[in-house]
């Protein structure tokens, strides 16, 4: 029974052994960490510099101080260990120069001058470049001499007998079906393990090769160059090289303590200008059919004036009836008053008739006429539906053929230049003060207080905002967050709303821009100023130097 145990522990740590050097570089990749390439940097009121030595030769970027603003058009100059060097501009807004001795492990003192927006200035910068480590060379040398050993074992007693060997292992597990036929549940643990340990040593076999290919790549991975890689620090700073924050655009200000109003948060929704918008309705019942040139669509301009649809009167059998008797009536007073008028004009002539008789019977006959006239009309004409006002058509509700009752809305008109917005307050606002207006995409708008009303909405008032400049892509009844200010000051820090993130711990926090290359968290108190600013009321002190642009791909940084 020991020696049985003895075997199969000896097998399973071979078969492990084997397995571990195999698939051993699933991990070892990320492990390998490149430090960033030798650099340093200065700093002034207006620029600050960094450079960066690499394959011999020296990398300078160049920012303006307060904003980070790449500088591109600036005069460099170095004072090196091998003379003065100018920079020359590359297409990237770097400035690049040859530093050959850059090579040599060392301390280097390197003096640059700059000329850029009519200021020149000097900066001296320190290079401290380092000998490069062999442990990254042994480490590959080792993993490939393991991967070697391994091979070659296998390879051996592959192509010594293969035969032989899945014979052998054959035997080895029908051996040990008969021993646990024999002892049965004594020794079923052990031929469990047994069972286990082949599987895994035939496992091996199919992961070594594939292990020696990954080995190639980790030796290839560990001498590659270095690069410069943003990564987070184990006290939450971030470093970020310049290169990348040039491609993110991180953009900074520096902080100022300001005294602001107030503000307060309305939910808004769009609304159209009632003296620039109109309904069009049906004032009787009837049939809807469409213009010549068919019915608006959403969207199309209208002008005030325009035929938008037709509606069509039905008339019932009861009153077909009767406007059928009234005709008749009609049109045989209208025959009666003709031949009257026909025989006056024959005896005028004559003066059997007075020229007043004949006026008259011709102006009976004239009013007949039109009675009759009026009739045809009222069972053929139909009413036109006019645009009040012009616009864009908002709402379509017509159908060729609908039947529309009287007081339908059929066509609704907006002009999109002139919108407001309808908040609801808690508080009184009264006329003069500022507000804006927020829209999901994070678009503001600029609002004019137009009057707050006095009725009760669940113990809020409604007060409406006229939109300055109102762009063609508001809908009425999009949803907005209105930020009206107050009377009551407040003091703080004025930063933009896109400077404030969330932390892992749903804090929120801004980043303060310690070094040229470094970036800080502080966690923070806020309030919301405008549509485009918050206001810091703790956590930041004024002259800090904080993220305005790229604060939340600063934040995604691991």
């Amino acid at each position: 029974m020991r020696t049985l145990f003895a075997a199969a522990l000896a097998l399973s740590l071979w078969a492990g052994s084997a397995m571990a050097h195999a698939g051993h570089d699933h991990g070892s990749e990320a492990s390998v960490a490149s430090p960033p390439a030798p650099r340093g940097s200065s700093g002034s009121e207006n620029f600050e510099l960094v450079a960066v030595a690499r394959n011999g030769t020296l990398t300078v970027y160049l920012d303006r101080a307060n904003t980070n603003e790449p500088v591109t058009t600036a005069t460099i100059q170095a004072d090196t260990p091998a003379g003065k060097v100018e920079a020359t501009q590359q297409p990237d807004g770097s400035y690049r120069l040859d530093a050959t001795w850059s090579s040599n492990p060392g301390e280097y003192e390197v003096l640059f001058t700059i000329d850029a927006d009519g200021v020149s200035d000097m900066f001296p910068v320190t290079l401290d470049i380092h000998a490069p480590t062999a442990e990254p060379a042994r480490a590959a040398a080792a993993w490939a001499t393991t991967l070697a050993v391994v091979h070659d074992v296998r390879q051996h007693l592959v192509q010594r007998d293969p035969v032989a060997l899945l014979i052998g292992g054959g035997g080895f597990v029908l051996g040990g079906l008969v021993v646990l036929l024999v002892h049965r549940r004594r020794l079923l643990p052990a031929f469990a393990v047994l069972a286990l340990t082949a599987g895994l040593v035939f496992a091996s076999s199919a992961f070594a090769q594939d292990g020696n290919n990954r080995g190639g790549e980790h030796a290839a991975l560990v001498t590659s160059s270095s690069r410069d890689l943003a990564q987070r620090r184990p006290d939450g700073g971030v470093f970020v090289p310049k290169p990348t924050q040039r491609i993110l655009s991180v953009r900074t200000t520096i902080t100022t303590t300001a005294t602001m109003p107030r503000t307060i948060e309305l939910p808004g929704r769009v609304i159209p200008d009632p003296n620039a918008s109109g309904v069009v309705q049906s004032s009787v019942g009837g049939r809807l059919s469409p213009p010549p040139g068919g019915f608006p669509r959403l969207g199309m301009p209208v002008k005030e004036g325009d035929v938008l649809a037709y509606v069509t009167p039905p008339v019932q059998a009861v009153d077909v009836s009767d406007m059928r008797q009234r005709q008749g009536e009609l049109e045989q007073q209208i025959a009666i008053v003709q031949r009257r008028v026909e025989r006056y004009s024959k005896l005028v002539t004559s003066g059997a008739v007075s020229v007043v008789q004949l006026d008259e019977a011709q102006a009976e006959l004239k009013g007949l006429s039109d009675r009759r006239a009026a009739l045809d009309r009222v069972r053929q004409q139909s009413e036109a539906l006019i645009a009040p006002v012009g616009g864009v058509v908002a709402e379509v509700n017509a159908v060729a053929g609908q039947m529309a009752g009287p007081g339908a809305q059929v066509f609704m008109i907006v002009d999109p230049r002139r919108l407001w917005v309808e908040a609801l307050s808690f508080d009184a606002l009264s006329a003069g003060q500022t507000a804006s207006a927020r829209l999901a995409d994070g678009r503001t708008m600029t609002l004019v207080y137009r009057g707050a009303g006095l009725a009760d909405r669940n113990q809020a008032v409604p007060v409406q905002f006229a939109v300055v400049d109102a762009t063609t892509d508001l809908r009425t009844g999009q949803f907005v967050t209105v930020l009206a200010s107050t009377t009551t000051p407040q003091h703080g820090l004025a930063l933009p709303r896109a400077s404030v993130v969330r932390g892992a711990n749903g804090q929120s926090i801004v980043y303060e821009h310690t070094k040229p290359e470094h970036f800080e968290p502080r966690e923070v108190r806020v309030e919301p100023l405008d549509a485009d600013r918050v206001l810091v009321l703790s956590g930041l002190a004024a002259g800090q130097r904080v993220v305005t642009q790229g604060a939340e791909l600063l934040n995604q940084v691991r």
